[in-house]
């Protein structure tokens, strides 16, 4: 079954399945005095060594999370908090209007509960925010921003932030910058400490590890107060029995990913153009989102003139092709993607939209597969628009449930 959407997980890797398997059999709290406790602990310890060495921190910078968006949590709220207490008078938290839920909703928790005030910056037509645009969103009142969040690549349309230039822009005021690297980090070249970044999310499904392993890189002078309480096991700022299985099988992707990112990067870029190529050709009207040059080599996000996103998705599922739409669904109904919103697209466009992401394990079996399938896909979800029928479902149980669970379903 060709599988285009590596952006909200990719498959995992064996290398990383043979080593949680080793680990679980081991018996030990990494957080235990005892030997198998010590011995659960050194595993950790160098799985912690190695996502530093490749990340480009110090060990002692790596808290691991259950994942993303526990790490995102952790920062855009934590640090927010630890300012906040210092200076009252920080209360004003910078993010841009792409950003992806975990931090967007972070962020609107913070202005709802704890006094913050929230601020949008704006992207131009890719998605790009200019340093322009945040210096000039400081300069307002430099003294009460407290963070400042810009994710480097988005999960949606690809786009890959300027985050170095946006970094120096936010230190010439010493305010600390979060980026969520989740999407960026194995395929694009991330270092935490060339990059200047004082906290940086990173999660382990994105690579080919296993979900629930994640990490927040947090600089050690940078104030964090804690979401979670109890043992205080990473830092005092993440609380927690670790995950000993999962942070090895991190650890394991991370290496793999860095050993392979080259390759990988370039092998993506080929089958990507193929596709857009392909695509392109048999319907000569699909238009790309996101930056044509600053943009993941795997991510192809393209609006259908004449079509709703969702039709497209189970159409292609029905010929047994998965991938995303553009636009988030919470409680079962589709909603505008905010990103392409915010880009300037109108909301036709917003709805009209779909997200192919290559990976790993994509071929040019995977694309071709796409290419045949898009052009009926397409010329059926416009007649069903044109008749003004509900949108196509193949799996309306599915869908109740969607509803029922109430969740977003673009990762």
């Amino acid at each position: 079954m060709p599988y285009l959407d590596h952006a909200a997980t990719t498959p995992v890797l064996p290398e990383v399945i043979d080593a949680m398997t080793g680990a679980m059999s081991r018996l030990g709290n990494p957080s235990s005095l005892h030997t198998s406790g010590r011995q659960a602990r050194r595993l950790v310890e160098e799985s912690r060594e190695l996502l530093a060495e490749v990340l480009g921190a110090r060990p002692s910078e790596v808290i691991f999370t259950s994942g993303g968006t526990e790490a995102d949590n952790l920062a855009v709220k934590g640090i927010y908090l630890a300012r906040r207490a210092a200076d009252g008078r920080r209360r004003k938290v910078l993010i841009s209007a792409v950003e992806h839920h975990a931090v967007l909703d972070s962020a609107g928790w913070l202005a709802e509960h704890e006094q913050a005030e929230l601020v949008l910056l704006p992207v131009d037509e890719h998605g790009r925010v200019q340093p322009e645009v945040l210096a000039a969103a400081i300069a307002e009142d430099p003294d009460a921003v407290a963070v400042v969040s810009v994710m480097w690549a988005n999960n949606e349309v690809g786009t890959i932030q300027p985050i170095e230039r946006l970094v120096e822009v936010a230190h010439q005021h010493g305010i600390p910058f979060h980026t969520d690297a989740v999407q960026a980090v194995g395929i694009l070249p991330v270092s935490f400490a060339e990059s200047g970044v004082d906290a940086m999310t990173v999660t382990g499904h994105k690579l080919g590890g296993a979900y629930g392993t994640g990490a927040l890189l947090l600089g050690r002078g940078v104030g964090c107060l804690p979401v979670l309480h109890g043992g205080g096991q990473e830092r005092e700022v993440r609380s927690g029995t670790l995950n000993t299985p999962g942070v090895i099988g991190f650890a394991t992707a991370m290496q793999l990913a860095a050993s392979r990112r080259g390759q990988l990067a370039g092998e993506l870029t080929r089958l990507r153009t193929a596709l857009l190529d392909g695509i392109r050709a048999v319907v000569p009207d699909a238009l790309l989102n996101g930056d044509p040059v600053h943009r993941l080599p795997g991510n192809a996000h393209l609006s259908f003139p004449g079509c709703e996103g969702d039709s497209l998705l189970m159409l292609l599922d029905a010929r047994g092709i998965e991938c995303s739409t553009g636009s988030a669904c919470s409680a079962g109904v589709a909603q505008p993607s905010h990103v392409l919103l915010a880009m300037g697209a109108d909301e036709a466009r917003a709805r009209g939209s779909l997200r192919l992401t290559l990976g790993h394990t994509s071929t040019d079996v995977d694309v071709q597969a796409v290419v045949e399938a898009i052009g009926p896909v397409v010329e059926r979800a416009r007649r069903a628009g044109m008749s003004g029928g509900a949108p196509i479902a193949s799996d309306p149980a599915a869908a109740e449930a969607a509803s029922a669970a109430g969740e977003r379903v673009l990762s």
